[in-house]
């Protein structure tokens, strides 16, 4: 005779309360192995930097290391900055060969400025002002200040642009070098104008690469002192020695950079001399000034105040250096420059020098 034992293989609801406190448990008891673990992880990491740390601050090794920069780094950026100036001006007497050279290394100079300001100069900054010295402070953890401030840095740059684009605007206008009478207007009169109408459009282009030659250098001078000052306050040698290295290659393709805009721009040999040496002794001179804070305050590069003005710096040149790059550089050649609109050669040979100019600054943040 068959029973049917359904019910007896049924199991109650409170016999299963031993089974899930058990595993509430057994979940508890991982979780705070785990935390230990980590707990005693953290420890471990920490000891092992504080020992490195002590191993690695040496102030005397440091000030010798930061001497023997001085001189690298002021080489290095003659040899970057001067390149391109020597090269186009060899070719200068060439005016086709002169416009092609000049335009292809402007176009490295645009990778090597953008690689700058997105890879090197913007993570710096967002760094410094999530460092646990200053995220922990009001009001730095409630706004992500480093955007905003390169939004600033590009606000900034557009407004010295929209004012210089005005000026020029009216100082070449139809009436911007004198009223002339009607008689002057017509006639054999007419060819001279529209030859003085050409000789205007050209200055106004050189006065253009010219404002952004100028303002491209006060973005990269910011970034360079900041690399400077930060390097001279430094006492820690581990960190110093392969930066003279790396800063040595980033001056050389950084002024490169800026020589190519400097050459197309055509200034002066007194103008272009003065340009090139305040790039060549910015950063010396920022390093020279963080070793003297250093020696008269005993200052701790570690410190929120130096975190946050080095952020804040770093996030205003990043916008500068971004928006000169997007927009007075690549957009203003790719798009509007006449060698570039007329040679589809010459416009793949200056896309592959933009890549160039990007891939060699950004093989430089494995080490700087």
């Amino acid at each position: 005779m068959h029973v049917d034992n359904t019910e007896s293989h049924k199991t109650s609801p409170l016999a299963l309360r031993p089974l899930i406190t058990d595993f509430l448990k057994l979940v508890r008891s991982s979780q705070y192995a785990a935390s230990d673990q980590l707990g005693a992880a953290m420890v471990t990491c920490a000891t092992e930097q504080s020992t490195r740390g002590q191993w690695c601050r040496d102030t005397i090794a440091a000030s010798h290391l930061k001497l023997i920069s001085l001189l690298v780094i002021f080489v290095a950026s003659v040899i970057g900055i001067a390149s391109p100036v020597l090269l186009a001006r060899r070719f200068q007497s060439n005016k086709p060969t002169y416009d092609k050279a000049t335009l292809l290394i402007k176009c490295f100079a645009a990778g090597v400025i953008l690689s700058t300001s997105l890879v090197h100069v913007l993570p710096d900054a967002f760094d410094a002002l999530s460092d646990c010295h200053v995220s922990s402070l009001h009001p730095w953890k409630d706004f992500p200040f480093a955007g905003l401030l390169t939004l600033l840095g590009a606000a900034a740059a557009l407004a010295v642009d929209l004012t210089a684009s005005c000026h020029m605007e009216q100082g070449h206008g139809p009436h911007g070098h004198g009223q002339k009478s009607n008689y002057e207007m017509v006639g054999v009169e007419l060819g001279t104008e529209l030859a003085g109408c050409s000789e205007s459009e050209e200055s106004v282009e050189k006065m253009k690469q010219r404002l952004v030659s100028q303002v491209l250098e006060i973005g990269i001078i910011f970034h360079s002192v900041i690399i400077g000052v930060t390097m001279g306050m430094s006492q820690n040698k581990c960190t110093i020695k392969p930066l003279v290295a790396a800063l040595a290659f980033h001056q050389v393709f950084e002024g490169m950079g800026l020589g190519g805009c400097i050459a197309q721009a055509g200034f002066s040999f007194g103008t272009t001399a003065y340009m090139c040496f305040m790039f060549a002794v910015t950063t010396p001179m920022g390093i020279i000034l963080g070793m003297i804070i250093f020696s008269v305050t005993g200052y701790d590069d570690s410190n929120p105040n130096a975190l946050i003005m080095e952020g804040l710096l770093g996030a205003l040149s990043a916008g500068i250096l971004i928006y000169m790059a997007l927009v007075d550089l690549i957009a203003a050649d790719f798009f509007h420059n006449p060698i570039m609109t007329s040679q589809r050669s010459i416009k793949k040979l200056c896309y592959v020098a933009l890549l160039l100019g990007s891939a060699s600054m950004s093989v430089l943040a494995i080490w700087a």
